[in-house]
């Protein structure tokens, strides 16, 4: 079984200057600066003229996780998550990987513009195959995605609103 992740966000700014707060390479190094975590990084940043795809890498400190995920994994967690996405539909989707916990996690987010506004919305799910607690820590990671998603898009509006 999978745990839902979904997330809805609102931009009084265009398609494509959402897009660009999205995905471009001083955008989303000042929003790891504002998230923060450790060792945080863009790994890879991969512009073409008709898509961009990007890797960021997102810690957790041992000692902030729960103790469910400090009996399944000694240390500090690292989130690996790579994206593309297409200049033309303004979507894109996400693989990410937690260090040392077997499964997936993917969204697909897409852009669009509705009445004067950018709306973002971002769909996935998250995916844990460990026995008997699985499924408790599918919807603890998929609340902890969404408050993230929640909080990029914070840091996307600031971005836009001081015109970068």
């Amino acid at each position: 079984m999978a745990a839902r992740i979904e997330h809805r966000a609102e931009f009084p700014h265009g398609v494509d200057e959402v897009f660009a707060a999205q995905t471009s390479e001083p955008a989303l190094r000042a929003r790891l600066a504002g998230i923060g975590g450790k060792s945080s990084a863009l790994l890879d940043y991969t512009p073409t003229s008709d898509s961009v795809r990007f890797t960021l890498r997102q810690g957790v400190d041992a000692d902030k996780l729960p103790s469910i995920v400090r009996t399944l994994h000694s240390g500090d967690l690292f989130v690996d998550r790579q994206e593309n996405w297409t200049v033309a539909t303004h979507a894109g989707t996400a693989m990410a990987t937690v260090s040392g916990v077997p499964g997936e996690i993917t969204v697909r987010t897409e852009l669009s513009a509705e009445g004067g506004k950018t709306v973002l919305r971002a769909n996935g799910e998250v995916k844990i195959r460990i026995p008997l607690v699985g499924g408790r820590l599918e919807e603890f990671v998929a609340g902890q995605i969404t408050g993230l998603l929640e909080r990029e898009a914070e840091l996307s509006a600031q971005w836009l609103a001081h015109g970068r």
